[in-house]
């Protein structure tokens, strides 16, 4: 931590100079001798990478950025200040992947004391800075590994512990959850006798099912989207629970946050109406995708499913609490009449149980991006393919 870079004068630089290419400066000669080229070059990068994804950082004067790859791996604001939501007022929180401290800063906010492990010594060093910075004054950083830490702490020592094993292991990716590091799989006994509650961070991509095969005492999964983009499952375990695992959904928008909670064998139940299209077409959340829950969406709000395995939605009434995009159906096509047609389209495609891709259906038919009209390309339900011209409501 180069103590140099957080002068006034570097500062302003950097201020005035927040919209140069990063490339650019790194090429240029450092008009601070304590501080080089390459250096400004980082913390300019980072700047510019925290401005959407970590906007309190980002407005906070003297704020030490840590390297690009540590920006990469934390969590965003938005999920960060979800997760905070799992634990209560008062309690005390070990975040054994410390990182940048994102997390640890917004259990700060709700939690009576944060402990903050990192292997790193530089990145807790930066860490700690920043939180100081940011007005945090309750979270203990402690240059270690968590696992390590944690098995010299008694029974019971935390409310609750947080990990967010890496997936990158040994410069390789890693997509097996024993792989990662650490591997909760087998730590997961250990982490319940220091807490009675655990919330373990997982890649999008991991499959739930066989995440539940393999973790014991989930009580959630968290499936978390921001802005229609799948981005953490968060597998909630608590101690002595045996019951029957909740799957909650939550998308969370720049201004609003979508919830719908069922539980894991809610789908085996449910029925699915289907239906021609309406009034209204529906395109699910990346989160409700995920969830797997395809009948219970239409069970859950009243509205008929094109195709059993066409994930588009529809009814003559508009549901005004859906969790995804909501569009008006302007005009439905047999794609058979939509070949013949010869007037040129300008729209955004979308295909959903249909036997072409994107790029094909534009080539083929000379469809431009842009515009305000949205094509989706689908299966009906009794199996005839459609094209259903939409617009956004």
């Amino acid at each position: 931590m180069n103590s140099h870079i957080l002068t006034p004068e570097v500062q302003h630089y950097l201020r005035e100079h927040e919209a140069a290419p990063p490339a650019d400066v790194a090429l240029r000669k450092s008009p601070f001798p304590a501080v080089s080229s390459l250096e400004l070059a980082q913390q300019l990068d980072a700047r510019q990478r925290c401005r959407k994804k970590l906007p309190h950082w980002y407005e906070t004067p003297s704020i030490y950025y840590p390297e690009k790859i540590s920006i990469e791996q934390a969590s965003s604001e938005s999920t960060a200040s979800y997760k905070a939501t799992l634990i209560q007022p008062g309690q005390r929180v070990a975040d054994l992947t410390g990182g940048m401290g994102v997390d640890a800063f917004f259990f700060s906010r709700i939690a009576r004391a944060v402990v903050h492990c990192e292997t790193n010594k530089a990145l807790s060093q930066i860490a700690r800075y920043n939180a100081s910075q940011l007005g945090a004054t309750n979270i203990d950083f402690v240059v270690s590994d968590g696992m390590a830490y944690l098995t010299e702490r008694p029974a019971d020592n935390f409310d609750c512990i947080y990990v967010d094993p890496s997936r990158r292991v040994a410069q390789r990716k890693v997509f097996r959850l024993e792989d990662c590091e650490p591997d909760v799989v087998a730590a997961q006994d250990g982490l319940l006798q220091k807490a009675k509650k655990n919330v373990i961070k997982c890649a999008p991509l991991l499959d739930i099912s066989a995440a539940l095969e393999q973790l014991r005492e989930v009580s959630e999964i968290h499936i978390v989207s921001v802005d229609n983009e799948c981005k953490e499952l968060l597998f909630v375990r608590t101690r002595g629970f045996d019951g029957i695992p909740q799957l909650v959904v939550a998308a969370l928008q720049t201004s609003s946050i979508g919830t719908l909670r069922l539980d894991i064998t809610t789908e085996k139940s449910a029925v699915a109406e289907l239906g021609d299209p309406e009034k209204y077409l529906y395109e699910p959340d990346a989160a409700l995708l995920k969830s797997g829950a395809f009948k219970f969406i239409s069970q859950h709000y009243g509205i008929r499913k094109l195709h059993p395995h066409t994930h588009l939605y529809t009814s003559s009434q508009r549901i005004a609490d859906f969790i995804g995009k909501t569009y008006d159906v302007d005009k439905v096509l047999q794609y058979a009449d939509f070949k013949k047609s010869k007037f040129p389209i300008q729209a955004a495609v979308s295909t959903r149980n249909f036997p072409l891709k994107v790029d094909a259906l534009r080539q083929r038919h000379r469809i431009r991006d842009g515009g305000d009209e949205h094509l989706f390309f689908c299966t009906g339900k009794d199996g005839q393919l459609l094209v259903i011209f939409a617009s956004k409501c």
